[in-house]
């Protein structure tokens, strides 16, 4: 009914000149409609509910007696670079449904709606911030039922849940940015991975930093994902916050800023 009474100009008109309250309310009005597509289809959740529990699993029995001594002792080091690992990669697929649906053609029936324009996207971005918030719950209960009990309390595990679920925002904002610039849904997950993959795994998430080589040792040590798993530990593990945490919040604020425009300049001019 609305689409019939305002004209195409006018309607153009309006998106440049939408107030930052539509903004907001649009954009959570899209992110419900991402929450909708989950519900939808569960099996899109299953990458945050079964890759904790198997990753847990796998890597704490295959390399706890190794590198700790037994399964125990090796929990508090392993449960949060399994953490850090699970949500970071989960924010790949930011990128990879953002690319789908514009192949789709969904991005191009948004534009005929008296909508801001940002608001798919910001609304998406948004939407995943519930698959973070998954894997930060299963990845902590997984570790509980295992017989992970961190020492920080549960107020410092809460910090560390939400530190790490506010710096994969930042970064799906990377892999936005890809999304909008591929030109298929498979190139944005291996260009996104190619990224990802050396960074968590040449990080401390696994084994210690002086296990390595020396020649790797000073690129694991100015890795962002090793300061984001060294904040995740301190916070859980001890109760204290260090210099990590500040590195990898100034981290996920340069990120946002560098990215945010690049990845709306771009989605504004592809769709």
């Amino acid at each position: 009914m609305i689409n019939e009474l305002i004209t195409p100009g006018a309607d153009r008109q309006l998106k440049n000149h939408t107030s930052l309250g539509q903004i907001v309310r649009n954009t959570f009005t899209m992110a419900y409609r991402g929450l909708l597509k989950i519900r939808r289809t569960p099996e899109q959740l299953f990458d945050v509910t079964l890759q904790p529990i198997i990753f847990t699993l796998m890597f704490t029995y295959i390399f706890g007696g190794a590198i700790s001594g037994n399964v125990h002792n090796y929990l508090p080091v392993i449960i949060p670079g399994i953490l850090v690992q699970t949500v970071i990669t989960t924010s790949i697929v930011t990128g990879v449904q953002l690319r789908e649906d514009m192949d789709k053609g969904v991005f191009d029936r948004f534009k005929s709606l008296p909508i801001a324009r940002i608001a798919p996207l910001s609304g998406a971005l948004l939407a995943d911030t519930v698959r973070y918030t998954i894997a930060t719950l299963l990845t902590f209960s997984m570790g509980y039922i295992m017989g992970y009990r961190p020492e920080g309390g549960i107020g410092h595990v809460a910090l560390a849940g939400i530190l790490v679920i506010v710096c994969s925002w930042a970064i799906s904002w990377i892999f936005a940015f890809f999304g909008v610039i591929a030109r298929t849904a498979s190139s944005v997950q291996g260009i996104s991975m190619l990224v990802l993959f050396p960074l968590t795994f040449l990080s401390n998430a696994y084994v210690p930093v002086n296990t390595m080589p020396s020649w790797l040792q000073w690129f694991v040590n100015v890795n962002p994902v090793s300061h984001l798993v060294t904040a995740v530990r301190d916070l859980a593990n001890t109760g204290t916050i260090g210099n990590d945490l500040l590195i990898s919040l100034m981290g996920a604020a340069a990120i946002v800023v560098i990215f945010i425009p690049l990845t709306v300049r771009a989605y504004m001019h592809r769709t």
